[in-house]
C-alpha cells in the first residue's frame, strides 16, 4: 500500500513540475498493474565530428578539398532536387506531349541561362561530385534524370560525354559505401558544422 502511494506521489510531483515548467505534460498509463511514465522527447540529430586527426598531408589535403567542392556542389544538387519536384509538377497539369515539349525547353533555356557559366567552371572533380549529389538528393542518377526529360538518346550521348573525361551519369551515390566520406561532409555543411 505505501509503495502504490508514494508511486502515486511521486507521479503527481513530476507531473507538476512538468507543468509548472512549462515542458509538455508527461502521459501515465497502466501495464500490467504498474504505472508507466511517458514524455515525448525533442528529436536530436546526431553528427559525425569533423575530422581532426588525418594519417597524413595528403589525406588531409584531399578532406579539405572534400569540403570545398561539397560546399560547391550541393546547392546545385538540392536545386536539382527541387526543380524535379516543380517540374513534374507542372509536367502533371499540362495537357500534350506537344505542350510538355514547349515546356521542357524553355526551362532548359532559362537554366542554362542561369547557371551555365558557374556549371562550366567547376573541375572534374567537382562535376563527379555533382553527379553523385544529385543521386542523393533526386534518389535518381544523372543519367536516368536525362533520359526522363531529354530522351535515351540524349542520355547515351551525354554518357559518351562524361566517359570521356572520366565521369559516369549512371553512378550510384552510395552513401554507407564508398561514398561514406562524402555522406559525413554533406552531413557537417548541412548543419553547419563546416
Amino acid at each position: 500500500m505505501w509503495r502504490h502511494l508514494w508511486i502515486r506521489l511521486l507521479i503527481f510531483v513530476v507531473s507538476a513540475q512538468a507543468l509548472a515548467s512549462g515542458q509538455d505534460t508527461l502521459t501515465a498509463y497502466v501495464l500490467s498493474g504498474d504505472t508507466m511514465m511517458t514524455k515525448e522527447l525533442p528529436e536530436v540529430q546526431v553528427m559525425p565530428k569533423p575530422r581532426t586527426a588525418f594519417k597524413n598531408r595528403r589525406e588531409r589535403k584531399y578532406y579539405g578539398r572534400l569540403i570545398r567542392d561539397v560546399k560547391k556542389t550541393l546547392p546545385y544538387a538540392k536545386l536539382a532536387g527541387g526543380l524535379m519536384v516543380e517540374v513534374n509538377d507542372s509536367l502533371q497539369k499540362i495537357e500534350g506531349k506537344k505542350e510538355q515539349d514547349d515546356f521542357l525547353k524553355t526551362m532548359e533555356k532559362e537554366l542554362f541561362a542561369e547557371y551555365e557559366s558557374a556549371l562550366r567552371k567547376m573541375t572534374i572533380r567537382q562535376g563527379r561530385l555533382l553527379i553523385k549529389l544529385v543521386d542523393r538528393e533526386c534518389q535518381i542518377t544523372s543519367y536516368e534524370v536525362v533520359k526522363i526529360y531529354r530522351g535515351g538518346f540524349s542520355a547515351f550521348f551525354w554518357q559518351g560525354i562524361a566517359k570521356l573525361f572520366g565521369n559516369d551519369l549512371k553512378s550510384v551515390y552510395a552513401p554507407y559505401g564508398e561514398d561514406a566520406l562524402i555522406e559525413e561532409v554533406v552531413l557537417l555543411v548541412e548543419a553547419g558544422v563546416i
